[in-house]
């Protein structure tokens, strides 16, 4: 999907169509993916293929959804791949700020959102495609097109639209001059595969416990990490048992951390007295502990938890950057989640990127299964190497990956810096084959009709 002429330019390529199909893994056989509020989830991948006047010169993006509802993305993937039709990229790509403006401005559609769900989705899922194209045209991955930018290069792909009273586009380009101290070191750590750590989620899925649990948390450990997630909020007494034996596994003294991960199934009254009684298991923060729109109970349950040492983390379903903006303002979160397919593509999530900066929070993608890592893996090491100049950590958690064409991967507990031009976005032919929904092989076997007749939740 990439071009064989290393002479072409952003000015030689046209967009003159585009592809879109409904990717769905049966996630839910292998409870990858679960957790206190979504059970039987089948990892989706609304996928957009945005072909040019080149033969062969693809730009490959996409959204992200559970299972059901990855339709009504695509449906809004062809109302907003139609936008860059008929566009040269050098057009796109010369004020990227701009683009990104363009895309959330159809004034008919706005009403829909604006800049928030199913169609904010889309969005992202066409500007991914627009980056992976841009990578492949200039021989670069995603992350070094960035990286490689001077700060005033970077600000302009930022639409700053509603975030001024808290940053300036001046602003952004004093904080990343200040960044440019030490980025040749960092780039040479992301080169030698040693700027993004990771942390992983494989053993804390809610679908494994007992021994299925202690025996991967083992194999992680094994793999040399040390920090590590797991999903609460079924019951207090399943917890408090499940994190028992997660702590006789680690221990407290041994160097190894936890997180915990509720998605959002309490009120803020009882994600306070709920993690009260989790609190001496030690973990190092609880992820949306509520609803993820609620910025002051965010901010409530943050203030109630800080003095047992545990902080709160939360923006995987933050809808935008002004939902962020309101985060960090409220004093709402220790860590910045950014997701790489709600957010409005890398661009909306420099955004949060260098608000997180200036308020001093630490900015840790979402990730939670396949598809997103190979995203974020380029988001973590554009904020390391050119944004925050900080190192954080990166969630991984294995499943499906045969199925990608750029799978992410780690060794000695870091991600693998991609060198591949794009944005680490397909699949193999025999994964389209067979996972497309709904005429995919896997999906008209009698597995696949079984699990789409599954209860969807919430039966009377």
């Amino acid at each position: 999907m990439g071009s064989s002429d290393i002479n072409i330019t952003v000015d030689d390529v046209e967009i003159v169509g585009f592809e879109i199909i409904d990717l769905r893994f049966p996630t839910s056989l292998d409870g990858v993916g679960s957790d206190a509020m979504h059970v039987g989830t089948n990892g989706s991948h609304p996928y957009v293929r945005l072909q040019t006047n080149h033969p062969g010169l693809v730009g490959e993006g996409i959204a992200f959804s559970n299972g059901r509802g990855s339709e009504l993305i695509t449906l809004a993937l062809d109302v907003f791949a139609r936008r860059v039709v008929g566009k040269t990229m050098a057009r796109l790509t010369r004020d990227m700020g701009k683009t990104w403006r363009y895309m959330v401005s159809d004034s008919q559609y706005r009403w829909v959102g604006p800049e928030k769900s199913v169609t904010h989705l889309a969005v992202a899922g066409v500007l991914n495609a627009v980056w992976d194209l841009w990578g492949k045209i200039v021989r670069k991955p995603v992350w070094r097109i960035v990286c490689d930018m001077t700060p005033e290069e970077l600000v302009r792909c930022i639409d700053f639209r509603y975030i001024t009273d808290v940053l300036t586009p001046d602003e952004a380009v004093d904080m990343l001059r200040r960044t440019q101290e030490g980025k040749e070191d960092r780039l040479r750590e992301a080169l030698d595969n040693k700027a993004v750590p990771a942390y992983s989620t494989s053993p804390g899925w809610m679908a494994f416990s007992g021994d299925r649990m202690r025996e991967v948390l083992k194999e992680t450990i094994d793999q040399g990490f040390t920090v590590f997630k797991f999903k609460v909020g079924t019951s207090v007494e399943a917890d408090r048992e499940r994190l028992k034996a997660v702590r006789e596994v680690l221990g407290y003294d041994n160097g190894y951390q936890i997180m915990i991960d509720a998605n959002q199934v309490w009120s803020v009254p009882e994600a306070i007295e709920y993690m009260k009684q989790l609190v001496e298991f030690k973990p190092v923060f609880i992820e949306e502990p509520t609803n993820p729109d609620d910025v002051l109970g965010h901010a409530a349950i943050r203030k109630a938890l800080k003095p047992y040492g545990v902080g709160v983390a939360t923006g995987e379903a933050a809808q935008n950057r002004v939902t962020f903006k309101q985060l960090l303002q409220a004093e709402a979160t220790d860590v910045a989640q950014i997701d790489a397919v709600r957010l409005g593509s890398v661009n909306e999530c420099l955004a949060v990127m260098l608000m997180a900066l200036k308020f001093g929070v630490p900015c840790v993608p979402h990730n939670g299964a396949m598809g997103l890592t190979e995203l974020t893996s380029h988001l973590s090491l554009i904020d390391y190497v050119a944004v925050s100049g900080k190192r954080s950590m990166l969630e991984f958690a294995d499943s499906h990956r045969e199925n990608l064409r750029h799978p992410s991967r780690i060794v000695d507990a870091h991600y693998v810096t991609p060198l591949e031009p794009g944005y680490s976005i397909g699949y193999t032919d025999e994964a389209l084959e067979k996972y497309t929904y709904p005429t995919g092989s896997f999906w008209r076997s009698e597995i696949g009709q079984q699990i789409i007749a599954q209860p969807t939740g919430g039966e009377l």
